[in-house]
C-alpha cells in the first residue's frame, strides 16, 4: 500500500507541484497518471521513492514514512521499486547483461560489484528479466547497439531484476514511435498482471492512458482532478484535465513523433 496524506511538494520560487495530495495506491494495481507538462505527474512519481523531497505531509509505504525515513530505511525503500526512465540511463558502453545485473547491485556485495562478478543466482535472474521482456537474445549486445525501443526493454528488465514491489515508469514511452510505445506498454501491463507488481507509470497520451490504466489519475497544476477507471476517461474528462480542447499532439496515433 502507497499512502499520500496531504503531501506537497513545493520547489525554489514558489511553484506548487503537489498541493495537499490524499491518495491511496493498493498492491498490484496498475496505474496510469495523465496531464500537461508541470501538472505534476512526474514529482508524484519521484516522492514515492524520495527522489523529490515532499516538503508538507508524508508519503508511506506498507506504513514506512518516506519522509522520516533514515538512509537504511531509505535504501530499503528504494531496493523495492524499480525506476524506469524516459531517457533508459543505460551504461552504453557494456552489455546489456552488464546493464541488467545493476538491478542486482543493492542484493550484491562491494567486492563482487567492483570486479563485475555476480552471482550464478544473480545472472540467471538477469537472464529471466530479459526473457520477459522478449530481448534475451540481446544480453551480450552493447547497449549502445539498440535501438530507442529496445533500450527501453532493458530498463524495464533491470527494474524487473531487483524483484522489486513497486515499478515506478516516468514518460517511458515519450521517445518512442507508436507500435513500439504500444510493445513497452504491453510489458509492463504483462509484468503487473502475471507478477502482481504495482505499476505507476506517467504517459501525455491519451489514447495509451485508456487502454493500459485499468485505474487512470488526471492531474492538473499539483492536484488529482480525475480518479476512477481508464474506459471511463472520455474527451470531457481529458478536457477536464488538460485545461483545454483536445489536440492530434494528445493522441499517439496521430502525434508527430
Amino acid at each position: 500500500m502507497i499512502r499520500f496524506e496531504n503531501a506537497s511538494v513545493t520547489y525554489p520560487g514558489g511553484v506548487h507541484a503537489l498541493k495537499n495530495l490524499t491518495l491511496e495506491i493498493p498492491d498490484g494495481e496498475m496505474i496510469v497518471i495523465v496531464g500537461l507538462s508541470g501538472a505534476g505527474k512526474s514529482t508524484l512519481i519521484r516522492a514515492i521513492n524520495g527522489l523529490v523531497p515532499l516538503t508538507g505531509g508524508d508519503v508511506t509505504i506498507d506504513g514506512v514514512s518516506v519522509r522520516k525515513a533514515s538512509p537504511g530505511q531509505m535504501r530499503e525503500i528504494r531496493s523495492k521499486i524499480g525506476m524506469i526512465f524516459q531517457t533508459f540511463n543505460l551504461v552504453k558502453r557494456t552489455s546489456v547483461l552488464n546493464n541488467v545485473l545493476m538491478g542486482r547491485l543493492h542484493a550484491t556485495s562491494t567486492w563482487r560489484s567492483l570486479v563485475g562478478m555476480y552471482a550464478a543466482g544473480d545472472v540467471e535472474l538477469a537472464m529471466q528479466s530479459l526473457e520477459r521482456v522478449g530481448i534475451v537474445d540481446k544480453a551480450y549486445v552493447r547497449a549502445s547497439n539498440l535501438s530507442g525501443g529496445q533500450q527501453q526493454r532493458v530498463g524495464i528488465a533491470r527494474a524487473l531484476a531487483q524483484q522489486p514491489k513497486i515499478i515506478l515508469a516516468d514518460e517511458p514511452v515519450a521517445s518512442l514511435d507508436p507500435p513500439t510505445s504500444h510493445v513497452v506498454m504491453r510489458d509492463l501491463q504483462r509484468i503487473n498482471r502475471e507478477l502482481h507488481i504495482t505499476t505507476i507509470t506517467n504517459l501525455h497520451f491519451l489514447d495509451l492512458a485508456r487502454q493500459y490504466g485499468d485505474r487512470l489519475i488526471g492531474m492538473r497544476n499539483g492536484e488529482v482532478v480525475f480518479d476512477g477507471p481508464g474506459h471511463e476517461a472520455d474527451e470531457n474528462v481529458f478536457r477536464d484535465i488538460y485545461g483545454r480542447s483536445l489536440t492530434a499532439d494528445d493522441v499517439l496515433e496521430t502525434a508527430a513523433v
